[in-house]
């Protein structure tokens, strides 16, 4: 068998059961190909999971292994949605303000922040323009909490994206996350 660049099998059932299906690139809304979805295997390559259609919801990193059981690993009980992460490989620059609408402070990241509040006494992180390379924003320091996938693009107001209003660490998404 032939891997594509990027694959990922999910399974109506936890521990790989029921019926599967395979995926090499987005999918907006699983429930065409899958009543539900509670397991997967990441064969190659990395994805964002949705427990909503159309990318919506609360959303997770995936990268390759094997995930027998979203309820219990992630408190997830359903995947609805999933999108493809390409490989980046050039520089990585985001640029992160305080407020919406890029209002109030704002910083320019070229690397990993475990927390803004230590490294630029910043209390939030409420839009972002992400110019080169992809990443992943987390609700808490340290890397914890839920979190969100940004693309190249301007993100005027996390609040009004479905997210949780502020972002306290940003990591890349970069060779080591394959």
């Amino acid at each position: 068998m032939i891997l594509s660049y990027f694959q990922i099998t999910f399974y109506e059932d936890r521990n790989f059961q029921g019926r599967s299906y395979e995926c090499s690139s987005d999918c907006p809304d699983m429930s065409s190909y899958l009543s539900r979805c509670q397991s997967c295997r990441v064969e190659s390559g990395c994805f964002m999971v949705y427990d909503r259609s159309n990318y919506m919801g609360n959303q997770w990193f995936m990268k390759r292994g094997e995930y027998s059981d979203f309820q219990r690993m992630m408190g997830m009980t359903d995947i609805m949605s999933c999108r493809m992460i390409p490989m980046h490989r050039g520089s990585f620059r985001m640029r992160i303000y305080e407020r919406e609408n890029f209002g109030s402070q704002m910083h320019e990241m070229m690397d990993d922040c475990d927390s803004i509040m230590d490294r630029y006494r910043m209390n939030n992180c409420m839009s972002c323009n992400v110019m080169d390379g992809h990443w992943l924003m987390y609700e808490q320091p340290q890397y914890r909490g839920r979190m969100m996938y940004m693309r190249p693009g301007e993100y005027r107001n996390f609040s009004q994206m479905g997210s949780m209003g502020r972002l306290m660490s940003m990591r890349r998404i970069n060779e080591s996350c394959y």
